[in-house]
Parts: C-alpha cells; sequence; structure tokens
C-alpha cells in the first residue's frame, strides 16, 4: 500500500512538473526585463491595450450563444435517444465524434466554400442576406455554428456520462404519471439531475470557445485567442501575460466547477 502511495505522488509530481514549469517560465519572462529587473507593467497594460475588452467580450458572447445551442441541440436529442432508440447510440457516437477526425483546416476550408459560394448562387433569394448576416463582423453567428460542431464530441461524452448516472426512463414516467408533459418532465425531472453533466459540458465549450484559433483567424475574425496572437507580433511579453492569465482564470473556472459539483452532490445526498 506505501508503494501504491509512492508512485501515485511520484506521477503527480512529474504532472505538477510538466504543467507548473513552463508556466513559471511564462511568468518569468512577462515580469523579468533586462536592464529594469522585476516589473509588472506586462499585467498592468493588458486592459489598456486596444481590442482587449472588445475581443474578450466578443468570446464570451461566441461562448454563451455557443453553450446554449449546443445543449438545447443535444440534450432532448440524448434524453429521447435512451428513451426512444438507444440502438441508435453506437451511430450517434461516431457521428458526435466526427470533429475529432476531421483537421480544423478542413473543417473551415469548407465552411469557407459555402460562405463564398452562397451569396454567388442565391443573391436573388431570402437566403441571401442569412449569408450576410452570420458573417456580421459584431457578432459573427457562423462562429457559433462551427463551435457548435466542435464541442459535439466533448459535449457528447459529458452528458453521456451523466445520463448514465440517473435512470431516464423512471424519472420520465414518473413525471408524466403526475401529469407533466413531456417538455415539463424534461426541465422539472431530468433536469436538476444533469447538473454536474450540464456543467461539465458547459465548462468544456467554455475553454473550446475562448482557445480556439484556426477556424476564427482563417474566416477573419478577431476574438480573444486570435487577438492574442496579434498583440504577440509586436508585444511579446504581453502577449505571454494574457496568455497566462487567460489560463489561469480557466484553471479558477475548474476549480469553482469542481467545489460547485461537489456541494451539489452533498446537498442531494443530504
Amino acid at each position: 500500500m506505501a508503494r501504491l502511495n509512492l508512485w501515485r505522488w511520484a506521477v503527480l509530481a512529474c504532472a505538477g512538473l510538466y504543467f507548473l514549469v513552463p508556466l513559471a517560465a511564462s511568468v518569468i519572462f512577462t515580469v523579468d526585463v533586462p536592464g529594469q529587473g522585476v516589473t509588472f507593467d506586462a499585467y498592468s497594460q493588458i486592459v489598456s491595450t486596444a481590442g482587449f475588452g472588445s475581443s474578450l467580450v466578443l468570446s464570451l458572447e461566441l461562448a454563451a450563444a455557443t453553450i446554449v445551442l449546443v445543449l438545447l441541440l443535444m440534450v432532448p436529442a440524448l434524453v429521447a435517444l435512451r428513451l426512444g432508440a438507444p440502438r441508435l447510440r453506437p451511430a450517434v457516437e461516431v457521428i458526435c465524434s466526427l470533429p475529432l477526425v476531421v483537421p480544423p483546416i478542413a473543417f473551415v476550408a469548407g465552411i469557407s466554400t459555402v460562405l463564398k459560394w452562397g451569396p454567388e448562387y442565391l443573391s436573388r433569394t431570402p437566403l441571401f442576406q442569412t449569408f450576410v448576416a452570420i458573417q456580421n463582423p459584431d457578432f459573427p453567428f457562423v462562429l457559433v455554428l462551427a463551435y457548435v460542431v466542435m464541442a459535439l464530441p466533448f459535449v457528447y461524452r459529458a452528458l453521456d456520462a451523466g445520463l448514465r448516472a440517473i435512470d431516464v426512463r423512471t424519472l420520465v414516467e414518473a413525471a408524466r404519471s403526475c401529469g407533466a408533459n413531456w417538455v415539463q418532465a424534461l426541465l422539472q425531472a431530468v433536469l436538476p439531475n444533469l447538473r454536474g453533466a450540464l456543467l461539465n459540458a458547459s465548462f468544456l465549450t467554455l475553454a473550446l470557445v475562448l482557445g480556439e484559433f484556426t477556424v476564427a483567424q482563417l474566416l477573419g475574425f478577431t476574438p480573444f485567442a486570435v487577438w492574442i496572437y496579434s498583440v504577440g507580433g509586436s508585444q511579446a511579453q504581453l502577449s505571454v501575460a494574457v496568455s497566462v492569465l487567460s489560463l489561469l482564470v480557466t484553471w479558477a473556472l475548474l476549480l469553482s466547477l469542481a467545489v460547485f459539483g461537489g456541494r451539489s452532490r452533498t446537498a442531494a445526498k443530504g
């Protein structure tokens, strides 16, 4: 038993070094200025740098829209799949896993082709305005659609694990026997028992949107990840400082999620 604990601590120490050493090196690079010593100017300049606020707000808006849309799509679909067509689960799992197989470059190339093809062939139809609207730089809804597809593997795994942990059929039948319709059964009986899975899916989607670069860059939009890259071309220390700050915020969200999920489970047991 002591030997097993020793191996656990060894693995934990290696994992900690793997993550903390690059982070420490990045922090040192941002605060150690040759000839000036230790200074935190790189961090104090973040808020005042042009584009920081707008790009961060845009990424948060895209993340919120993506989370809402992907949950509205996946939660009813997986509940219906578990209740009415469990044999289709392998096919749905393969479909939801496809974004992991398709390279982002190929994915964005297909999106670009459709966006170029639409206005050319649909200019005399009402759909032309749709193609224009989803590419509005103030809120590019086309990125939301792309992020929903990219988030499918993570959201599917999180929700599927949550649904496996509860008896969906019994919950729905109990709600229906009390006079609830299908929507009420889903909202009042199933969703409260999926709180942890919903939080996990939301966090994974948030992390994906905040860190995604390829699709947004190639489509010509400037969310937070693209802004960090553009700043890094002329202000390396500032770019690394923003990256460190965003990483710390992501870790804080993860810890908050773990604490909140633990409290929810404790309250449910009580």
